[in-house]
């Protein structure tokens, strides 16, 4: 078996058998999953409204997966994306909210907010780790508790007089869509989804068809051959947290301009960010696996709502079966040699 249907048979096979376990788990919970499943599919596709809010929930997992793929394939592990979120959301609706200007240089200004807010962000944990080698998880962990209270402390005081949530944004920072709303039964669904694929193009062209793209995964490969052909490591490490920041940054701005066209206070993480590591891992860090993961995940999350009422099955089984689905595919060792195996014994049986 080619090295290239390795790895695109370990994802589906881990999907597979996150949906197996998870059929056992409802059965020996007393659920049917037929009917689990049914009403999944139906919160999901059985209406054309359910259909634009899975594309719309599709959005940002598309660019917090591309965060962390991104870090990932030039040697990084950016475990900082919900916080470069949250700043990136706070960056755009303060554009938004501040200035009244042409929808034609007030929203690009608003989407590039976002996106140097969260590369800003990114930058710190790419400094320290380039400078002083500190682990860029250490940081990132630390920095995502940081964006979430200061951008609650700058909401309730400065963007507003001591709200939880800001004033809507002017029409003309919003990515919201008439059209595209009536089209999908006036459901959430904005021009974002085009930003997300645009930035999925962006990152496949970078890392493929660009020497910069090769100097970033080859510092990510081994960073004492990089500079002993003569690259500069700690610039690389630098920039490439800072290109997955400000992707990150710009999954905030599609639900600050798209979604809720808004910034509140939180109590906690939006769990996006942290979904985007998940996205990654089953997207094999790749554009177009993670464009196809985060499909997925926005299906299983939208769809999840609708089984607690047509099943009466708890939607938190969804979150069960994206768990068993990252599980294996943490375990990909194990399925290759399964494969390795069944690829060997094929061979022989070809031989005889």
């Amino acid at each position: 078996m080619s090295n290239t249907l390795k790895r695109i048979s370990i994802p589906v096979i881990s999907v597979l058998l996150g949906g197996i376990v998870g059929t056992l788990i409802m059965l020996v919970s007393g659920y049917n999953p037929v009917d689990a499943y049914a009403a999944l599919w139906n919160g999901a596709f059985g209406e054309v409204y359910y259909f634009g809010e899975v594309v719309r929930q599709i959005t940002p997992l598309i660019l917090a997966g591309l965060a962390v793929a991104f870090a990932f394939r030039t040697g990084l592990f950016n475990i900082g994306v919900e916080g470069q979120l949250i700043v990136g959301w706070l960056a755009s609706v303060w554009v938004g909210v501040a200035f009244e200007l042409p929808a034609i240089i007030h929203l690009p200004l608003a989407v590039l907010a976002g996106a140097a807010a969260g590369a800003l962000w990114a930058f710190i944990p790419g400094f320290l780790k380039a400078r002083f080698r500190v682990h860029e998880v250490i940081v990132c962990i630390m920095m995502n508790y940081i964006a979430l209270h200061v951008s609650n402390y700058l909401i309730r005081n400065v963007l507003t007089n001591k709200e939880d949530r800001t004033e809507t944004i002017f029409p003309s920072a919003s990515l919201r869509s008439d059209f595209l709303a009536e089209l999908t039964d006036y459901s959430r669904l904005h021009w974002g989804i085009l930003i997300a694929v645009a930035c999925v193009l962006i990152m496949w062209f970078l890392l493929n068809k660009t020497v910069k793209g090769y100097e970033l995964k080859a510092v990510g490969f081994n960073q004492h051959a990089s500079q002993y052909a003569g690259m500069n490591v700690n610039r690389n490490i630098v920039l490439a947290m800072v290109i997955s920041g400000a992707f990150a940054g710009l999954s905030g701005v599609m639900e600050g301009l798209g979604t809720f066209e808004y910034v509140s206070n939180k109590g906690g993480f939006t769990g996006v960010g942290f979904d985007g590591i998940a996205v990654a891992l089953l997207g094999a860090n790749g554009p177009l696996g993670v464009l196809l993961a985060a499909c997925l995940f926005g299906f299983l999350k939208v769809g999840a709502l609708n089984m607690p009422l047509e099943a009466q099955v708890p939607n938190e089984m969804v979150d069960i079966i994206i768990a068993l689905i990252v599980f294996f595919v943490a375990s990909s060792y194990m399925i290759r040699l399964l494969l390795d195996r069944l690829s060997k014994n094929k061979s022989k049986k070809g031989e005889k």
